[in-house]
């Protein structure tokens, strides 16, 4: 991190704290150099996940499109809506932990499935 006063690359971290919306953290710095305070903020980044459909074409992932798929598929099951959306963060937690920039839709087809069949307790 460059100084934004002398340009110089090194400094101390003096303070660290989230931001108040946690989506952020905030650092004060101390220039080694010129000894002058500025701020930081760190922010994760996100990679936008590309899904690979049957037909070859492709689209951005998205959440809401596996929580109204399974409220389709689960009308007559005894899943509620908690369990469908906590399914569905489950799968994008692992796509994004997993950090790859494109995927199958049948792999997130067989995550949800197997987040179901735990989900419901008993084999389908």
């Amino acid at each position: 991190m460059k100084c934004p006063f002398c340009s110089f690359e090194e400094s101390k971290v003096v303070d660290s704290r989230s931001t108040e919306d946690y989506t952020a953290i905030r650092r004060r710095r101390e220039c080694l150099k010129c000894s002058k305070r500025y701020t930081t903020y760190e922010k994760i980044e996100d990679i936008p996940i590309q899904v690979i459909k049957k037909d070859s074409t492709r689209e951005n992932f998205d959440k809401n499109k596996i929580v109204s798929g399974l409220i389709k598929a689960c009308q007559k099951r005894p899943v509620s809506i908690n369990q469908i959306e906590e399914i569905a963060g489950e799968v994008e937690k692992i796509l994004s932990n997993q950090m790859i920039q494109e995927v199958k839709s049948d792999f997130i087809g067989e995550l949800v499935m197997e987040r179901l069949k735990k989900s419901m307790r008993f084999p389908m």
